[in-house]
């Protein structure tokens, strides 16, 4: 018992570190994907003045603490959303590694998961920067959804990938003709690839949690001022929200839920 809860502990340790990597990979992607550049080439620079950034000042968190926030050559301020992103991945990954091991979740699954909840993060930060969704993000998603369910083993499977995204897809779909003002296309590709990872009835959940979180900060910005009435806010974040929440503790709630009623 005690070298099973060691390794698990160590795995998720493992991936914790990994997604601070991932994290600063993802900080990239924020910020060049949106404006039509290459997440590969030039190198990481500073963004001000150009500089191309060493091994040592692209450390996870540790170059940010180390730099006192701003670049080694120009001073400029670099923003501590830097490192919140590497933190937030790594937090998530550790949770995702955690949970999927203790679950007994295949582990070409968990592979998977982590990358759902990177893209995700890009995803949410892009879409609160830009009001946008990239195709080039959301349609990727959507397609190993659907093929990771169909080739390997658990929750779901793929046709119940397949119809939770034409399902889910469509609803929103038809909100978004309806309701244009409120809702993108962008988050109709979202909502169909959340469907295709997390399946049904997970998807329910998942975007009922999301839509209440929020319903909850859209009131929040209002009384506080910060949005008027009608200002549009990006759905994406929220759904993201839901949908991490769903695939980490779905199934606990379900469980909970059906006990509960009977």
């Amino acid at each position: 018992m005690m070298s099973m809860t060691t390794g698990l502990a160590e795995l998720s340790i493992l991936s914790m570190l990994l997604g601070l990597i991932i994290g600063s990979f993802l900080n990239v992607v924020i910020y060049r994907v949106p404006r039509g550049e290459s997440i590969v080439s030039p190198g990481s620079h500073c963004p001000a003045c150009g500089h191309a950034l060493r091994a040592w000042e692209l450390i996870p968190v540790l170059s940010f603490l180390i730099q006192k926030g701003q670049c080694r050559e120009c001073q400029a301020s670099i923003s501590w959303r830097y490192p919140a992103i590497e933190l937030l991945t790594g937090i998530l990954f550790f949770l995702t590694a955690y949970i999927s091991i203790d679950s007994g979740v295949h582990p070409a699954r968990m592979v998977l998961n982590l990358a759902f909840v990177a893209v995700l993060i890009a995803l949410s930060f892009i879409d609160l920067d830009t009001f946008r969704l990239p195709d080039v993000l959301t349609l990727p998603l959507l397609g190993f959804g659907i093929l990771g369910a169909f080739l390997i083993p658990g929750s779901p499977g793929g046709w119940e990938s397949v119809l939770s995204s034409l399902g889910a897809g469509g609803v929103f779909l038809l909100i978004a003709l309806a309701y244009p003002q409120g809702m993108g296309l962008g988050d109709v590709k979202l909502v169909a690839a959340l469907g295709a990872f997390l399946g049904f009835p997970a998807i329910f959940l998942s975007v009922f949690s999301g839509s209440f979180i929020g319903a909850l900060a859209g009131i929040f910005l209002l009384i506080t001022g910060q949005k008027r009435f009608r200002q549009q806010i990006p759905f994406g974040p929220y759904l993201a929200l839901g949908a991490i929440f769903t695939l980490l503790w779905g199934t606990q709630i379900f469980d909970w839920y059906w006990t509960w009623i009977r």
